[in-house]
């Protein structure tokens, strides 16, 4: 089985909304001293409810952190997935129910303050973001599999949140609350 310390020292990790990249990508980020790069902070402004960034101004950030020695980075934005696979050495896929990831992004509204990857402000519950979430639920799913598939370089598959749980664990890693 395919450890941390296989994935080497740029690792994407990807997965649907509420899956929990952001709190891994800071662990992993932590435990093996890599930068952590939350795709969402280079597309949105921090400080806004979802505010975009222009494309040429996320695509510049992202060129920038890609071309990094050392990162963990998390988020998926598939038109750029392939050039970011192409300069990583390790890729973990998270993959969680469309059922549960809307259920932890409802809960992360209504109860949590500030998230870790967020974007500097307590994030608003966003009816639309939910309804987006059940229609392309599935179709993203299978797009981040086959993405998954098709790279040639060492990763790691997590099903689900138990399974995510035992990789933090055998890993030794922190989790940050």
């Amino acid at each position: 089985m395919t450890g941390l310390l296989d994935l080497g020292p740029r690792i994407c990790i990807i997965g649907p909304s509420g899956s929990g990249k952001s709190t891994l990508a800071d662990a992993i980020g932590s435990h093996l001293d890599l930068s952590v790069v939350h795709l969402d902070r280079y597309r949105y402004f921090p400080g806004t409810q979802w505010q975009l960034r222009p494309d040429a101004e996320f695509e510049l950030l992202h060129a920038r952190a890609v071309d990094e020695e050392r990162w963990v980075m998390d988020g998926n934005y598939s038109v750029l997935l392939p050039g970011r696979l192409a300069r990583a050495t390790g890729l973990v896929l998270l993959d969680v129910s469309t059922a549960r990831t809307i259920a932890r992004y409802v809960r992360r509204t209504l109860h949590r303050g500030v998230r870790l990857g967020g974007l500097d402000v307590r994030e608003r519950l966003s009816w639309r973001f939910v309804g987006y979430n059940l229609r392309n639920g599935g179709p993203n799913r299978r797009r981040r599999r086959r993405f998954f598939e098709e790279a040639a370089l060492p990763k790691v598959l997590l099903v689900g949140p138990r399974e995510v749980r035992a990789f933090v664990r055998d890993e030794g890693l922190r989790i940050r609350r």
